[in-house]
């Protein structure tokens, strides 16, 4: 959506990779970000029900498209891991960091490849965000039954990982296409 954007306003290759360089990175932080918030308020569960990283890669799919949603799906579970480590207590858990990398960039990219049709119509947002969400926690699955023996989690785990963040996952599908409509408003405005 935001690679259409900034067409129509003639922007510079360089301008382009500025501002998606630079929204990327705001929502990169907000990846790392989220989710420490969310378990301040709702405790160490609260990850695990509300899914909080989810919806900025979303976001960054829908926004900027699958190549730079891929590289937030892909930067913000390192980050956020790199970050949380140096203070002890690394999220997501290092056994758990692969799995999360593979399954963010599947809903990025999912998201991501509806960016230019968003941009035409907004409410493609939905289901965009529905298809990624579905996705990205399918491929979880097949990763956990492919190699979830070799670091201890099993598919049962992950069923009950998904289970418990259902909600967060419904909360997202709603949440995120109303971003991308307001966003898609606002830049539109601005003209």
């Amino acid at each position: 959506m935001l690679e259409s954007v900034l067409a129509r306003k003639n922007a510079s290759v360089k301008s382009k990779i500025t501002v998606k360089s630079v929204v990327a990175a705001l929502l990169v932080v907000s990846a790392v970000a989220l989710p420490q918030f969310v378990h301040l308020i709702a405790g160490a569960s609260g990850g695990v029900t509300w899914l909080p990283m989810y919806l900025p890669v979303l976001i960054a799919g829908c926004l900027l498209g699958v190549k730079w949603g891929l590289g937030v799906g892909v930067m913000s579970p390192i980050v956020s891991y790199l970050i949380t480590l140096a203070f002890g207590n690394p999220m997501p858990a290092l056994t758990r960091l692969p799995f999360m990398i593979v399954e963010l960039a599947v809903f990025a990219a999912v998201s991501g490849a509806f960016g230019k049709k968003i941009f035409d119509n907004a409410a493609l947002a939905f289901p965009a965000t529905l298809l990624a969400c579905v996705s990205g926690r399918t491929v979880f699955v097949i990763l956990a039954a492919i190699f979830g023996s070799a670091v201890n989690l099993p598919v049962s785990m992950v069923w009950t990982q998904i289970q418990a963040g259902f909600i967060g996952l419904i909360a997202q599908a709603v949440i995120v296409p109303f971003i991308i409509i307001g966003l898609s408003k606002l830049l539109r405005s601005e003209r």
